[in-house]
C-alpha cells in the first residue's frame, strides 16, 4: 500500500531523502506550491542560510521545475487545473515515488490563522485524508494550537511517518 502525504513542492527539493523513501510513497502537492518554486528560483532571497546549501537547493528547485515542465507531466498537471480539487494523474518520479498535483483552493475557513499555502495544505490533507509533512515548526504549532483535525509530521520524523499511517477509521475519529 502506498503511503500518502501532503507536502509543499519545495520540501522535495530541500530534503532529497524524501525521494528515496524505501517504500512506495505518493506526495500530494498543492499546485500553488509548484508556482512558488518559480518565485524561489528567481528570487535574490536565499532559500537556505548557507551560501553553498542555497546554491544546491536552488539547483534542485530548477531540476524540479524542469520535471514539472516536461511535456507529459505538464499535460497531466493541466488536466488537474480544469476544476477545483481535481487531481492530476500520478507523475512517476522513480520506482517508489509519485507526485499527484492537487488544484487546491484556499478558502476563508482557516484564513485568519494560516497563510494561503498553509490553508491549502490543511484543506488538501482534510480532502484527501492524508497527513502533512513539513519543516515549518511554527505551522505545526499553529495546527496544534488551533486544534485543526489533520495529522502532521515534522520532516525529521519522516521515517516514523512512513511506518505510522492513519486508516480511514482513524480519520473519522479526528
Amino acid at each position: 500500500m502506498n503511503r500518502r502525504f501532503v507536502i509543499e513542492a519545495v520540501m522535495v527539493a530541500v530534503y532529497g531523502q524524501l525521494l528515496v523513501p524505501g517504500r512506495p510513497v505518493e506526495y500530494l502537492i498543492p499546485f500553488s506550491t509548484i508556482q512558488e518554486l518559480y518565485e524561489m528560483r528567481d528570487s535574490d532571497e536565499p532559500v537556505m542560510p548557507e551560501a553553498d546549501e542555497d546554491e544546491h537547493v536552488k539547483q534542485k528547485i530548477g531540476e524540479l521545475i524542469a520535471f514539472f515542465e516536461e511535456s507529459f507531466n505538464r499535460k497531466k498537471i493541466e488536466r488537474a487545473l480544469q476544476m477545483p480539487w481535481k487531481k492530476s494523474p500520478p507523475l512517476l518520479v522513480n520506482d517508489e515515488v509519485t507526485f499527484t498535483v492537487v488544484y487546491a483552493i484556499d478558502n476563508a475557513h482557516y484564513g485568519e490563522t494560516f497563510d494561503p499555502v498553509e490553508t491549502e495544505l490543511i484543506l488538501t490533507a482534510l480532502h484527501e485524508k492524508a497527513p502533512i509533512v513539513t519543516d515549518h515548526l511554527e505551522f505545526l504549532d499553529k495546527v496544534i494550537d488551533g486544534e485543526v483535525p489533520v495529522q502532521t509530521y515534522d520532516v525529521e520524523d519522516f521515517e516514523y511517518a512512513l511506518e505510522e499511517q492513519l486508516t480511514e477509521e482513524d480519520w473519522k475519529s479526528l
